[in-house]
């Protein structure tokens, strides 16, 4: 086969692949409710105009982001992409009649630059606040609330109270308890600069917590002087109770708890059926074990988001069928979601999952980084699958300029690998600027300062080194 035509079916190929997946074998993103597992019609899916232009760059991290077993499977991708690598600098090596050992130390000392950038992506997918796909909400009455997330005021937190508030009003939330670790204090004051007007009344910030006894508990409707310290699990949720709020059981089927039964009798209000944070699909015979238990026993079913500023995007949402909202006032609706979380119907409140795959278990993963990427292909529309059309045939375009004017790759790989070291550390350094700023709430903060500041600074210190040697020092002619 001659050399251009090769070229020119690599070009091709990639293109008719995407084509093909996407109409051929498309998968429709949607929304499907946990309980009943019928399609939410009354809901859709937007992709927001900077994730299609990016989508070649962005849809890809996006898609692995919301993969069932995220942490499983993202650095399985990454290592996937590290053997490819290697593979790639075989077979140059294989081929290259001489000089062989100097593109073989050249090629090694890339291996830990490589290293340095798949663990950038790791943490840019966990971490930073990617366009994301966004609900659409076309229901008549339904809004959507989150009962469960932590803010950096939670030992566990990765992000502001503004942040949170900001982060729920991007993914189309209507209202939130935000539910911080022995502490709502500092929710009660946010929440009260929203009540005077400090910022925008939509989304609803609602005073929560989460406590952790027998098992955690999310105290929803904390609106004064309330404190958990040396109180039995009764008394805590008879104190909520009191004070008309309602006290929902978190992530119960990880079996750290007691048995359900326990709960029920003392006068929760509920259970989460999922939780994103803890394990978006466990055991399906636990999952229908605990339903018909709620049902039997009149207990509310939510979603728990359990959303602590990183990590998984919003997969879960809970549709309060709540008439007349706008036109209520910020106390009123708030009676109005804690009136069904109390009383119910479970009809009233819907929890809804975001679907974009098919579901799988965790058995076998290590092939699961190709078979996710074809699930990704599968769901593109057709204005994503332009532009994956555009960039790859412009990216072939530069490639093959760069052939031209003879650029350096391993030059190109230090100057991408500068980008990493400064990413993680600038990470490192804003994580340690808000750990100063919320010191003796917050211990997550200084553990990933202590974790990117290190590998960020390594990473700069070698990327130094070699950038001595490929763009400053010449090597010695013989004779």
């Amino acid at each position: 086969m001659k050399k251009g035509k090769f070229k020119h079916i690599t070009t091709v190929a990639p293109l008719v692949f995407i084509l093909v997946l996407a109409t051929a074998f498309h998968y429709e993103v949607h929304l499907t409710n946990a309980l009943t597992s019928l399609p939410a019609t009354d809901f859709g899916v937007k992709v927001p105009f900077w994730r299609i232009f990016f989508e070649p760059f962005l849809g890809p991290l996006l898609f692995f982001n919301r993969s069932i077993y995220a942490l499983k499977e993202l650095p399985l991708a990454l290592l996937w992409l590290l053997i490819f690598y290697l593979a790639w600098v075989g077979v140059r090596i294989f081929r290259k009649g001489e000089q062989r050992k100097t593109l073989l130390l050249n090629q090694l000392a890339n291996v830990p630059l490589l290293l340095g950038i798949c663990f950038s992506i790791f943490v840019l997918i966990l971490f930073v606040p990617l366009p994301n796909n966004k609900i659409v909400n076309n229901s008549a009455h339904s809004v959507l609330v989150t009962t469960h997330d932590h803010t950096e005021f939670s030992h566990d937190g990765l992000i502001s109270e503004k942040g949170m508030w900001k982060w729920h009003k991007r993914n189309g939330f209507d209202a939130f308890f935000i539910t911080d670790h022995a502490n709502h204090k500092k929710t009660l004051r946010f929440v009260q600069a929203q009540r005077n007007g400090e910022f925008p009344i939509e989304p609803l910030v609602m005073v929560g917590q989460e406590y952790s006894g027998s098992n955690h508990m999310s105290l929803l409707g904390l609106n004064g002087k309330f404190q958990t310290k040396g109180l039995t699990d009764k008394m805590v949720v008879d104190s909520v109770h009191k004070y008309g709020g309602a006290v929902i059981i978190n992530h119960w089927f990880d079996g750290k708890g007691k048995e359900k039964e326990f709960y029920r009798d003392l006068g929760v209000d509920g259970f989460e059926i999922e939780n994103v944070g803890s394990d978006l699909y466990y055991d399906r015979g636990i999952f229908v074990e605990l339903k018909e238990f709620c049902e039997e026993n009149n207990l509310m079913m939510v979603g728990g988001l359990d959303f602590h500023g990183y990590g998984r995007v919003s997969s879960i949402y809970n549709a309060f069928e709540i008439p007349n909202w706008d036109s209520m006032g910020p106390g009123e609706k708030e009676h109005a979601i804690l009136g069904i979380l109390k009383h119910g119907p479970q009809e009233k409140l819907r929890v809804l999952l975001y679907k974009d795959r098919p579901f799988y278990l965790d058995s076998n993963l290590i092939f699961r980084p190709f078979l996710t990427l074809i699930n990704y292909f599968r769901t593109l529309n057709y204005y994503q699958v332009l532009s994956w059309f555009i960039w790859l045939v412009l990216l072939r375009l530069i490639w093959r300029e760069g052939k031209k004017r003879k650029l350096d790759g391993d030059k190109i790989m230090v100057w991408l690998s500068c980008t990493c070291s400064l990413f993680l550390l600038a990470m490192a350094l804003s994580f340690y600027l808000r750990e100063e700023a919320v010191k003796g709430y917050n211990e997550i903060y200084a553990e990933y300062f202590g974790i990117l500041g290190p590998i960020g600074l390594v990473l700069l210190i070698y990327v130094l080194i070699l950038a001595y040697f490929r763009f400053i020092r010449t090597p010695k002619k013989s004779g």
